[in-house]
């Protein structure tokens, strides 16, 4: 029933202008109850004055005029009530009928939207997506493999070469105290100014004072003579093992 009478736009028109005319009827009927209960206090006031005047009759005739107005006053207060009555179905059964629209309005769209995307698409999609990532895996693991005369290195080789030249390092790092040693004669007697007669002065040693070498003096000598003919030994010998 409710789809046949708010089938369309211009059926839902119909009910806003139904709606209109059943306010216009509420506005008469309410300015209809104001002018009778005027009359009825109007009514009742004569009553009074009657009364105060001795005249029965014509009081009582005015209180049944009176009770004649209350009793139009309650009909219309009935019939506005079914007016309301009657406008709050109409109401309610608008938004009931708004309601059905935006529902049916979103159910369409999303029928529209899983017709234009279904579960099956989706399946493919991932492949793809899945498809094109291991291709692009597979392109860049070609890219990084090497080409040309570096795929023929033997990394074994390499490894050797590495501990060979690690080695070398090693024994130069065992030769550096020795050579410095050996060294630190020569650079002191670089550092030392030579002797000559111009800037030599006369040695004025007291006769009698000169001193004597000791025999402690004789035997440091000599052992610094045995500590470097060692040394260039071990030198010698080192080398020969490097020229191996």
């Amino acid at each position: 029933m409710l789809a046949r009478f708010f089938g369309n736009p211009k059926q839902e028109a119909n009910v806003v202008t139904t709606l209109d005319k059943l306010n216009e009827t509420l506005d008469m009927l309410a300015k209809k109850e104001n002018v009778l209960l005027k009359k009825a206090d109007a009514e009742e006031q004569r009553a009074k004055e009657f009364t105060k005047a001795k005249n029965k009759r014509a009081a009582i005739q005015c209180l049944k005029r009176k009770r004649l107005y209350e009793q139009q006053v309650e009909q219309l207060g009935n019939f506005q009530l079914r007016i309301h009555d009657q406008m709050m179905t109409l109401e309610g059964a608008k938004a009931t009928t708004e309601t059905v629209d935006a529902l049916r309005t979103g159910a369409q769209t999303m029928k529209a939207i899983q017709k234009a995307m279904n579960i099956d698409d989706v399946d493919k999609t991932m492949d793809e997506i899945n498809e094109q990532t291991e291709n692009i895996k597979q392109i860049q693991e070609a890219l990084s493999m090497p080409i040309g005369a570096a795929a023929d290195f033997d990394e074994d080789e390499l490894e050797a070469e590495l501990e060979e030249l690690e080695g070398a390092e090693l024994e130069e790092q065992l030769l550096q105290p020795v050579t410095t040693a050996h060294a630190a004669p020569l650079l002191k007697e670089q550092l030392l100014p030579p002797v000559t007669s111009a800037n030599a002065g006369p040695l004025h040693v007291p006769a009698g004072k000169q001193p004597a070498p000791t025999a402690q003096h004789q035997n440091t000598a000599e052992e610094d003579e045995e500590d470097e003919e060692d040394e260039e030994d071990e030198l010698a010998a080192l080398r020969e093992d490097m020229a191996l």
